[in-house]
C-alpha cells in the first residue's frame, strides 16, 4: 500500500444541526468506517462519541492491529480481500500509510481443525516444513509435530492513524463528528430522538457501534445481547472503571505471551517494554453481530467483535451501512444475526 505523505490539515466538522439522514454512536473504527460510508453515499450523518478524541478507553486505539487473509472461519476469509481493497481506497483517499506488508507465519499441531481451516483459505502453497521455517525465519523454533502456515498479506495496521484516517475522510464527504458528547435517551420512532449531554438530535436511522457500551444503550430499547466486556479473554471488567485497577493487579496475558515468547522466539526478550490495553466486547461464540434491532428495524446494531474485528472494520461499516439505508448487503450479515442468542428481547423499561 502507498507510502506518501499529506501535510494539509484535517478537515473541519460541519457545524451540528437538529435533523440528520442517519446518526452512528460510537466513533471507533467501525462506527467511523459506518460513518463514512454513509457520507460517502451522500446522506447527512453525525458521529457522536462519548469521549473527547483521541482517547484510549475502548478499543480502536494503539500503535498497531494485524491484519492478515488467513481465517479459520468462511465468513470472515470472504471478506478479507474486500477489506484489504478498501483500506487501499482509505490509504489513497488520505494520501498516508495504514498498512506495513509483513507476512504472517501460522502455527499450530499438525491436524488441528483450525489450523486446517487457515490452510484452505489460503490454498497448498502455503504450507511451511521445518527446514524452510529455519531457513527463511532461523529465529523461530518450530516444536515437534507442529506445522506453519505463510500468509503473505498478513501485516500491520497503524491504529491510531487509521482511525484519524477514517474520521477525517468522513469530514470531507461533508459529514458532522460531535465527541465530548454521551448519548443519554434513545426514543425510537420512525423519527428517532437522540439526546445527549449536549443537544438533542433526530433522524430516520440510526446505527449502534458502541464498543463496549453497547448493553448499556440496548437496555432501555428492550434488547441484553449476551456480550462480555473484559481484557483479551480474560474476567469481565466495567468499562468504566478499567483504569482503576490496583497497582499490582496480576497480568495472566502478559505472562501467557511471554512464555510463548521464550518457548518459539527464544533470542527475544520475553516481557514486554511497553504495555497497552484495549477492552474486548465478545459474544459466546466469538462472531460478529451484525442486525437490524429485532422490534425497531431503523435501529442497526454492530458489536460483539471479540478481538479480531479492526482488519475487517472498513466491510463492517460498508454492511452496517447497506442494512441501515435497506440496501442487499454486499456479503452475507446471516452468520451475524441476533436471533442466534434466543431469549434477548425483553420488555423495555
Amino acid at each position: 500500500m502507498g507510502t506518501r505523505a499529506r501535510t494539509d490539515m484535517a478537515a473541519p466538522s460541519q457545524p451540528p444541526q437538529a435533523t440528520y439522514d442517519a446518526i452512528v454512536i460510537g466513533a471507533g473504527i467501525q462506527g467511523s468506517f459506518t460513518a463514512y460510508h454513509l457520507a460517502q453515499r451522500h446522506r447527512d450523518t453525525l458521529l457522536l462519541e462519548q469521549f473527547i478524541l483521541p482517547h484510549s478507553r475502548g478499543s480502536s486505539h494503539g500503535q498497531s492491529r494485524i491484519t492478515r487473509s488467513a481465517y479459520p472461519q468462511v465468513p470472515y476469509a470472504r471478506m478479507m480481500p474486500d477489506s484489504f481493497r478498501l483500506w487501499k481506497q482509505l490509504e489513497d483517499e488520505a494520501g498516508i500509510s495504514l498498512y506495513r506488508r509483513t507476512g504472517l507465519v501460522v502455527l499450530g499441531p499438525a491436524g488441528d481443525p483450525e489450523l486446517e481451516s487457515c490452510h484452505q483459505s489460503l490454498g497448498d502453497n502455503h504450507v511451511l516444513d521445518a527446514v524452510e521455517v529455519a531457513q527463511h525465519f532461523p529465529g523461530l523454533r518450530l516444536h515437534a509435530g507442529e506445522v506453519a502456515l505463510w500468509d503473505s498479506t498478513g501485516g500491520v495496521l497503524f491504529a491510531d492513524r487509521a482511525l484519524r484516517a477514517v474520521q477525517d475522510a468522513f469530514r470531507r464527504h461533508g459529514g458532522t463528528l460531535q465527541d465530548g458528547e454521551q448519548v443519554l435517551h434513545i426514543e425510537p420512532g420512525a423519527m428517532l430522538t437522540i439526546t445527549t449531554t449536549a443537544s438533542v438530535y433526530r433522524a430516520p436511522r440510526l446505527i449502534i457501534t458502541a464498543g463496549a457500551w453497547t448493553s448499556a444503550l440496548l437496555a432501555p430499547l428492550g434488547l441484553r445481547l449476551p456480550l462480555q466486556v473484559c481484557y483479551h479473554h480474560g474476567s469481565p471488567t466495567d468499562p468504566n472503571e478499567r483504569d482503576r485497577a490496583p497497582l499490582g493487579t496480576p497480568r495472566p496475558d502478559v505472562t501467557l505471551l511471554s512464555s510463548f515468547i521464550r518457548s518459539y522466539l527464544p533470542l527475544l526478550e520475553p516481557w514486554p517494554a511497553v504495555v497497552e490495553t484495549c477492552l474486548y466486547t465478545n459474544t459466546p461464540d466469538g462472531d460478529f453481530i451484525l442486525d437490524w434491532h429485532p422490534k425497531y428495524s431503523n435501529i442497526i446494531i454492530g458489536a460483539g467483535f471479540s478481538g479480531h474485528g479492526f482488519k475487517l472494520a472498513p466491510v463492517v461499516g460498508k454492511l452496517l451501512c447497506e442494512l441501515s439505508l435497506g440496501e442487499e448487503p454486499s456479503h452475507s450479515t446471516a452468520p451475524f444475526a441476533i436471533s442466534r442468542f434466543p431469549g434477548v428481547l425483553r420488555a423495555a423499561l
